[in-house]
């Protein structure tokens, strides 16, 4: 296989209008809804774990202890 390189000017393209059904519209939001909520039970639990590790590293775990009377 050989690839060749062009060395002509650079093409731009613009998107001036979408055309779009509404109710097609509506579900894919609906879609990116479902899709967003494991997306963000994963992201909370990998912060969690970071800031649990942090936490670890530099003793925070002192913070949410009451103290003892």
């Amino acid at each position: 296989m050989s690839t060749q390189q062009t060395t002509g000017p650079v093409e731009r393209t613009v998107i001036t209008d979408i055309d779009i059904p509404f109710w097609r519209l509506v579900a894919i939001l609906i879609k990116w809804t479902f899709a967003a909520i494991p997306a963000a039970i994963i992201v909370w639990l990998i912060m969690m774990i970071v800031v649990g590790v942090i936490g670890s590293i530099f003793g925070l775990g002192w913070m949410m202890h009451r103290p003892s009377i």
